[in-house]
């Protein structure tokens, strides 16, 4: 049964940060809010986790497109090759925010993503996202939580989140309702930006 923690997004209390990340480290896969709709995660590092998250989607880890939530751009070079000055600035201009951005994935990808060319990096505009991150210490591996609902699409109250997922998942964080509407995804792994979902960030950044 998944743990029902209460955090509010203006001050999140950081016990009950420490409390999510120490699961995390101990492989425990989370759904928590983002500036967009809730997300499942777990942490980076941990490959066991990745592929409970990748069943939970029902894909396999090599083939999952999966985002890799940072705090800041501080880290980017680990996950991805160089960008040029007029990319980086795109980047700075739009994150944190509701954006997910593919890029070319670096040599030093987790070895769960070596194949991978291109890596999705968010920077969610969302303090309980951030705190966890930055506790953590490097990235969550992200994914939304689709509805089986088609109209719904997206489940934004955390109680009915936490009632379909209760026996899937480890904890599942109430940061108050979440937004139906997913990120914008620009691909710019070819250095030449290109819309590939338009979704709640504006593309006035670009």
């Amino acid at each position: 049964m998944a743990e029902f923690i209460k955090l509010y997004e203006e001050n999140p209390n950081p016990r009950d940060i420490n409390k999510v990340v120490n699961l995390l480290k101990r492989g425990g896969v989370i759904i928590y809010p983002t500036d967009t709709v809730y997300g499942l995660g777990c942490d980076i590092t941990n490959n066991k986790a990745m592929e409970r998250l990748a069943k939970l989607k029902g894909v396999k880890l090599e083939k999952a497109n999966f985002s890799f939530v940072c705090h800041d751009l501080s880290n980017l070079s680990d996950y991805v090759k160089q960008i040029d000055n007029t990319m980086f600035k795109i980047l700075k201009r739009a994150l944190p925010g509701p954006y997910t951005f593919i890029l070319p994935g670096a040599k030093s990808l987790p070895s769960a993503f070596k194949k991978k060319k291109t890596v999705g990096i968010r920077v969610p505009s969302n303090n309980i996202a951030l705190d966890i991150v930055k506790a953590l210490g490097n990235p969550i591996v992200s994914t939304s939580i689709y509805d089986d609902d088609e109209i719904i699409e997206y489940t934004t109250d955390p109680e009915l989140i936490l009632e379909k997922w209760n026996a899937k998942v480890d904890l599942v964080i109430d940061g108050g309702y979440g937004d139906n509407e997913a990120s914008t995804v620009i691909d710019c792994s070819s250095g030449i930006p290109e819309v590939i979902r338009e979704g709640k960030g504006s593309l006035d950044i670009l």
